[in-house]
């Protein structure tokens, strides 16, 4: 495949930085300066941009994205992979991008072209799922539009101009803060932001006319922290939740953990001025975690007619804060299985622990640690059994056509994790800090906040109706990097059956990746 790079590196070429692309399009991953917040340091970037151009299709279109990986900085990861994060991939999951369960990294200067339908719509994003790469840089958004969204008529505007991606920066890279309590020194809002002593640089905008409805496509692509958004003076009318479209829900603050996403619609009802849009995280250098002051933690609000200024608003005094338990489905209320904390036809009780002495996290006493064949070419190898899977102890098989509960404690160390499942979306049917349980019209969503109260916990339930192995992982890149996941393999019988036309190139990455390793020892 290297022999097409060449060619490759003129079409990535012709994407600048904050462009938009899909349904095909090509990634060229290479190492860069950038200076998002005014402090200078190398990178990994997509097309030459931090963060990567917004993926725009429509329900129903067939992705076609082939990721170049010309990544040299042997002080960053070398290889790498892409998962599409909330789509599920069904009948194509050796495309989910997962290293270690799903494929192995692309190794450089190798390329691999992602094929697959998008049968969903909403508000995704992609990201690297190799080590702690995205951390570097190599994330986006992904939106999927519905040509028949039957909550259209709750806004005027939904484009390039109405995403707002949220992040946060370090000023060293992510291999260096591994096994590390990372701080991160600044928040990114589009791609820009402020350190706390830093220089004025220029924040992200986002326009607005008064008079106008916007749908926000809200998401959050942080490694660790969470952040409490708000916009000054204005409502946010919650209607989709990662893909699931739900009844409209006003609230004026939302907290958003790593790897969740929100459609909510803003009416720009104010005097046209500047607004602060505030995006506060939990952690973070000093005091990045108290203070807006300078523009940090923040972004503009700017209405048609404004001065171009920074805003002068005031954050609100009350918030109304989103509570999970009142998002509400639209369509297909009902959790699946008996309306029953014990009504599933199969239930995992996890149990969390960190060992400080390994600084390792660990799920029922195991620390899953990504194998070198990845989980789904052992299935299609033969492994049928769990003792049979490696990584030993870390991978669970179920049957197809299962109802799955999985109860998650809450109260681990370095919470409040949130967990994402691939290849499902799945109904909360207890969220932290509740104290019940609802099976009739609970949330549904792929990210679920595990939350800090002692003694408490957090289920979830899902339908075995998509085989092949698919990870459970805290979304906090820096605990999954330590341990913290499980695989489920679903339907290890059926796996090869239900994927099939699994291309060549897929088959070719191993090789290509072992050939590099031990060329070069391994990319840790």
């Amino acid at each position: 495949m290297s022999t097409f790079l060449c060619l490759l590196t003129l079409v990535a070429a012709a994407f600048a930085a904050g462009s938009t692309i899909g349904p095909e399009g090509t990634f060229h991953l290479t190492n860069m300066d950038v200076s998002p917040d005014g402090f200078t340091r190398a990178a990994s970037v997509i097309n030459g941009a931090n963060p990567g151009p917004v993926i725009m299709i429509e329900k129903g279109d067939r992705v076609r994205m082939n990721v170049v990986n010309q990544l040299s900085d042997p002080n960053q990861h070398r290889g790498a992979s892409i998962h599409w994060h909330g789509l599920l991939q069904t009948g194509t999951n050796f495309m989910d991008g997962a290293s270690g369960v799903n494929q192995c990294p692309i190794a450089p200067n190798d390329s691999f072209l992602y094929d697959f339908p998008v049968e969903q719509s909403g508000t995704y994003w992609y990201h690297s799922h190799f080590g702690v790469q995205y951390c570097d840089g190599i994330r986006g958004a992904l939106i999927v539009k519905d040509p028949h969204d039957p909550l259209r008529f709750f806004y005027d505007v939904d484009d390039e101009s109405t995403v707002i991606t949220l992040s946060e920066w370090y000023h060293e890279s992510a291999k260096s803060l591994r096994s590390t309590i990372a701080e991160a020194d600044s928040t990114l809002i589009n791609g820009k932001g402020r350190y706390v002593g830093g220089p004025k640089v220029d924040l992200a905008v986002v326009n607005v006319q008064r008079g106008k409805r916007y749908r926000l496509r809200l998401v959050s692509m942080s490694c660790d922290p969470n952040f409490v958004f708000s916009i000054d003076n204005h409502d946010l009318t919650i209607i989709e939740v990662e893909g699931v479209v739900v009844l409209p829900h006003k609230v004026n603050t939302i907290q958003m953990f790593t790897g969740q996403r929100y459609s909510a619609v803003l009416e720009a009802n104010q005097r046209p001025d500047n607004y602060w849009i505030r995006a506060r995280p939990n952690s973070g250098h000093g005091n990045l975690t108290s203070t807006f002051e300078g523009g940090v933690n923040s972004a503009i609000l700017r209405y048609k007619g404004a001065r171009n200024a920074e805003p002068k608003s005031r954050q609100q005094k009350e918030q109304d804060l989103l509570k999970e338990t009142n998002l509400h489905p639209l369509f297909d209320l009902l959790a699946p299985g008996k309306p029953t904390p014990d009504g599933a036809d199969v239930t995992f009780d996890l149990d969390f622990s960190f060992d400080p002495a390994q600084f390792k996290f660990l799920i029922n006493n195991k620390s899953f640690v990504p194998p070198d064949v990845p989980v789904l070419l052992q299935i299609l190898s033969g492994a049928r059994n769990a003792h049979e899977l490696l990584p030993e102890g870390s991978v669970y098989t179920v049957e197809r056509g299962k109802t799955v509960q999985v109860n998650m404690p809450s109260n681990l160390i370095g919470g409040p994790h949130p967990f994402h499942l691939h290849g499902h979306t799945f109904s909360v049917v207890r969220s932290a800090d509740s104290g019940h349980f609802n099976f009739f019209n609970p949330p549904k969503r792929d990210v679920v906040n595990t939350g800090m109260a002692e003694g408490d916990f957090v289920s979830i339930r899902f339908r075995t109706d998509n085989p092949g192995p698919w990870i459970l992982h805290c979304h906090i890149e820096y605990h999954l990097d330590v341990g913290l996941a499980i695989v489920f393999a679903e339907a290890p019988d059926q796996t090869a059956s239900a994927n099939k036309n699994i291309p060549n190139d897929w088959k070719e990455i191993c090789p290509q990746w072992n050939a590099f390793s031990n060329a070069t020892g391994p990319d840790l």
